[in-house]
C-alpha cells in the first residue's frame, strides 16, 4: 500500500511539474518582427534566432520593440546578452511621453544597473542596485537569464537565478505591453532569445 502511495505522488509531483513547464509560451517567435512593431530608431535584426539591436551615439532617438499585445498579470524570462551601452526589458507600458514608451523598465546594461527598476516618464529610479550587488548576479559579455515576475502589485525581477529587485505594493499601472530598448544618443549592442512568458 505505500508503495502504490509512493509511485502516485511521483506521477502527480511529474505531472504537476509537466503542466507548470506546458504552461510557458514563446513572446516571440524566433522568426520574424511578428506580433511586434517598431517603435523610433536604432536597428533591429534577426541573426539566427536571436534579435539583435544596435544604435549609434550620434542618433539621439531611442528605439523600441513593442508588442501588440496587452498582458495584465505574468511571468516573462529571456536571455540577453549586451556588449555595448543600455537597454532593458519594458512591461506593463503605454505608447505615450519621452522615447515612445511610459513605464516600468527591467534594466539591462553593458556595465551597471543590470536587474534595477526604472519608470521612465514616471518616478525614475524604483530599485537601483549598487555596483557591488550587479557584480554577484550579471555577467558582462556572456548570456544572462532574466525572469520578470509581475502580479497585482507584486513586481519580482530575477538576473541568473538571484532577486535583482522586489517591489510590494506597487502603486503603477496594472497592464501593458512589453518593449525591448535600444538606447539613444550612445553606441548599443544588445542580443536577445528565447523570449517567454507563462501566464496565470
Amino acid at each position: 500500500m505505500k508503495i502504490r502511495f509512493r509511485r502516485f505522488l511521483a506521477l502527480l509531483c511529474s505531472s504537476l511539474a509537466l503542466s507548470a513547464a506546458e504552461r510557458w509560451q514563446p513572446l516571440w517567435d524566433g522568426n520574424s518582427l511578428a506580433g511586434w512593431n517598431i517603435v523610433g530608431k536604432g536597428t533591429w535584426k534577426i541573426e539566427d534566432g536571436v534579435l539583435h539591436g544596435t544604435n549609434v551615439k550620434s542618433e539621439k532617438d531611442y528605439g523600441h520593440l513593442v508588442t501588440e499585445k496587452i498582458y495584465g498579470d505574468f511571468t516573462v524570462r529571456l536571455k540577453f546578452k549586451s556588449l555595448k551601452g543600455n537597454s532593458g526589458l519594458y512591461f506593463r507600458v503605454e505608447g505615450k511621453g519621452f522615447s515612445g514608451v511610459t513605464g516600468f523598465q527591467a534594466e539591462i546594461d553593458a556595465t551597471k544597473d543590470v536587474g534595477g527598476l526604472y519608470e521612465t516618464n514616471g518616478r525614475k529610479w524604483v530599485s537601483q542596485p549598487t555596483p557591488e550587488q550587479v557584480a554577484t548576479w550579471f555577467r558582462p559579455g556572456e548570456w544572462n537569464e532574466m525572469i520578470v515576475s509581475a502580479h497585482g502589485r507584486h513586481l519580482v525581477v530575477q538576473i541568473n537565478g538571484k532577486k535583482s529587485a522586489e517591489l510590494r505594493d506597487d502603486p503603477g499601472r496594472r497592464e501593458g505591453k512589453f518593449a525591448l530598448q535600444i538606447h539613444g544618443g550612445m553606441d548599443c549592442d544588445v542580443w536577445f532569445r528565447d523570449l517567454e512568458i507563462q501566464l496565470p
